[in-house]
């Protein structure tokens, strides 16, 4: 048996994949075990193909496979999709009483298991449970503990009454004893079982956890795939340390509300996807050009407009780096694991306060819904510090007020960093406006004060670079001449290729870049290396722009864009074929 184990279940949109995905994910976690989830959904309620999928093992796991070894097929297209993943001694649990499974395939060399799971679940209470009942096959089949399971079922269904709960483990338990009286396959899989203690969350989930981590207390967002899970999280939780949740009835009041929070001198957040961010726009530029503090966050997901609302893509950097009219500066974050989702939150918070900017915190669909697992120090809150910037009070605002007594909001500076008052802090009165000011915020047109406020708000990028650790996370062999860059959720799918590559006596240094703006200057690192290659999920390469305009120096490009994230064993394929070509993209 491999030391990975990968598990699936499939159907139709509103069969319950999702819950019960996740019960088996929770399960597993439970049992020590560590836990990598990927998820193929179609954007409406119900129909469509849809699929969880689960890898785990004792190790931990970063990224998807392309194999299968048990896959519960809710439906026959469950199986045609996940056919080039399935291997000989894969088992496929279906349920051949179901009118469209009676005439199921198996293809050759894997093994059937023709469970009657509605008759099963409606035994046990209800044909609801018909997945659990599944489930408990599944452990049968793996030889995994059920009493993991049971924790997790409490988990799904306690809320509902222990009757519940008691029908759902019997159902289980069906399942399991099905299995065990009906066929007697030797089968290759047993999950073994650990005491660690495992954190399962998601991107979005730990996004959510860090911008309350890092002291946010206002959020306003509208619902929009796949940044929704963001305003869930948060909503319940904020509200215990002080915060609001608001869903407003767009993406334009969202910001706008968010913008009139940080205004207040709350920490404060608003998340969206691409169109969410084309709606967005107009107001990102007035928190640019009143130095007002907010983070935005971009789960990107594929596009253009409406695109494919649950398919992943790394295609609005460009649209973060350089969106808005005139010249805005902004920070751009982009976590590049979903614990750093975490982190990076509660960086952006610093650095939209320290420099008065608004943060980009970049995820995208992939990160968002995958849920993985984490020992609990992966998130030491006492780790995390606060930096509000240079905000002044009664006693120190003295050197900031102009001759008259007057308060400089927006007064020059060598750092490019003005001062920040609260409201209510004492002489501490001003204004801020969308147009061009002086340093008490009054609207000016006076050509020196516009260059003055204009090299004022860029200086803070210079200070940024200056100040801040910029630096890409390195893997690999750092004495590779092969230099592999990316960004963002990629990471975890090149670290493992890293180890296909090795099998295959091919050694590469990997750079995964967090810091898209400002930073870091990659310009020595591609200068030593002998081949540059550059791996996004989008069309253009649009990181692989940016790198070629700073080092003025042509990059190989792996780009993947059919709304599916690299899986490890694909990308180290596709760099060993790049490496063989001798093409370097225009």
């Amino acid at each position: 048996m491999p030391a990975d184990f990968n598990w699936a279940i499939g159907g139709e949109a509103g069969d319950g994949i999702d819950s019960t995905g996740k019960i088996f994910a929770q399960a597993l976690s439970r049992a020590g075990r560590h836990v990598f989830t990927s998820k193929d959904f179609a954007s409406r309620i119900r129909g469509g193909y849809t699929a969880y999928k689960v890898r785990t093992a004792i190790d931990p796991v970063q990224s998807v496979v392309d194999r299968l070894d048990v896959l519960i097929a809710l439906t026959q297209r469950t199986i045609d999709e996940n056919l080039d993943e399935l291997h000989e001694g894969s088992v496929i649990i279906y349920d051949g009483d179901r009118s469209t499974m009676a005439d199921v395939e198996i293809p050759e060399g894997m093994i059937g298991l023709d469970v009657p799971l509605q008759a099963l679940a409606e035994e046990a209470g209800g044909a609801i449970m018909r997945n659990v009942v599944a489930l408990g096959a599944a452990c049968a089949v793996t030889d995994f503990p059920i009493e993991n399971l049971d924790s997790a079922l409490k988990k799904r269904f306690g809320g509902k009454g222990e009757a519940i709960v008691e029908n759902n483990k019997e159902a289980a338990r069906a399942g399991l004893e099905y299995v065990h009286e009906e066929f007697d396959h030797e089968f290759d899989y047993d999950l073994d079982t650990t005491d660690n203690d495992y954190v399962l969350l998601n991107g979005d989930q730990a996004i959510g956890m860090g911008a309350i981590a890092a002291g946010c207390r206002f959020y306003a967002g509208y619902p929009i795939t796949p940044a929704t899970n963001v305003m869930e999280y948060l909503t319940g939780r904020i509200e215990r340390y002080g915060g609001h949740v608001v869903q407003a009835e767009d993406e334009l009041a969202a910001i706008n509300l968010a913008l009139g929070a940080a205004r207040a001198g709350a920490r404060s957040m608003t998340a969206t996807s691409g169109p969410g961010i084309d709606l967005m726009t107009e107001t990102f530029g007035l928190v640019a050009t009143s130095e007002t503090p907010l983070v935005i966050v971009d789960v990107m997901r594929s596009g253009p407009s409406t695109g494919m609302p649950t398919k992943q893509e790394q295609g609005d950097l460009n649209m973060m780096l350089y969106g808005g009219h005139g010249e805005v500066p902004r920070f751009v974050v982009a976590p590049t694991s979903i614990d750093e989702c975490f982190w990076k939150t509660v960086e952006a918070f610093n650095f939209a306060e320290k420099y008065q900017v608004p943060v980009y915190v970049a995820a995208d669909l992939a990160m968002a819904v995958t849920e993985q697992t984490f020992p609990p120090e992966a998130f030491d809150m006492d780790e995390v510090e606060i930096d509000r910037g240079k905000v002044v009070d009664d006693d120190s605002i003295d050197e900031w007020l102009d001759d008259k007594g007057r308060f400089q909001p927006h007064a020059l500076t060598d750092d490019g960093i003005s001062p920040r008052a609260f409201p209510g802090t004492d002489q501490g009165a001003h204004m801020s406006t969308g147009l061009e000011h002086d340093e008490l915020g009054r609207r000016t047109e006076d050509t020196e004060m516009r260059i003055k406020q204009v090299d004022k708000r860029d200086r803070k990028v210079e200070t940024a670079k200056d100040d801040e650790d910029l630096s890409p996370r390195e893997f690999g062999n750092s004495d590779s001449d092969t230099l592999v860059i990316s960004w963002g959720s990629n990471e975890g799918a090149m670290i493992e290729a890293i180890d296909f590559l090795e099998e295959d006596g091919i050694d590469v240094r990997f750079l995964s870049v967090p810091y898209i703006f400002p930073r870091p200057d990659l310009s020595e690192d591609i200068e030593a290396a002998d081949e540059v290659i550059v791996v996004e999920c989008n069309a253009t390469g649009q990181f692989a722009n940016v790198i070629e305009h700073d080092t003025l120096t042509r990059v190989k490009r792996i780009n993947k864009y059919n709304g599916v994230r690299y899986k490890a064993d694909e990308l180290a394929d596709r760099i060993k074929a790049t490496l063989e070509s001798e093409e370097v993209s225009a």
